[in-house]
């Protein structure tokens, strides 16, 4: 069989990419002091934007007054809505170390409606029934075969 080429390790990036080659900081190694100097770009970006649209709206007319609450406002639903969505980019977390699970064959049934279940990976004692309609489900595998 031909042998497919390897293809590169994937690094995910949380930055833009046309501002990857520009960025001259030095930063400690590791993906969590990169994220935490990215993180730190952005919400200097987001000040810059919110002091300057500060500046256009009481030059524009509006009172001093409404223009800090609305962008005081505006600031904290912006941050706040990069955090919920920063939420969804982290990554995997890393598989338990091998040992600690083990691969088993274990089928469960509800008995009110009739879902089947089956779990895959437990530790090395038989985990507890998972519930189901409110109730546990029953074990139809045998233990012996099992164990």
């Amino acid at each position: 069989m031909d042998e497919q080429p390897r293809r590169p390790e994937f690094e995910p990036t949380t930055d833009f990419p046309e501002f990857i080659d520009a960025d001259d900081s030095i930063v400690a190694a590791g993906p969590s002091a990169h994220d935490a100097e990215v993180q730190r770009r952005r919400r200097f970006r987001v000040r810059i934007f919110a002091v300057v649209a500060a500046v256009l709206l009481v030059g524009g007319g509006f009172g001093l007054v409404r223009t800090v609450i609305a962008v005081a406002v505006s600031y904290a639903l912006f941050m706040t809505g990069i955090a919920v969505i920063g939420a969804f980019a982290r990554p995997v977390p890393d598989a338990p170390p091998p040992g600690e699970l083990r691969r088993v064959k274990l089928t469960y049934r509800c008995e009110i409606c009739g879902t089947e279940l089956r779990l895959t990976l437990a530790n090395d004692q038989v985990p507890e029934p998972p519930r189901h309609c409110s109730e546990p489900m029953m074990l139809t595998t045998n233990l012996d075969d099992v164990l």
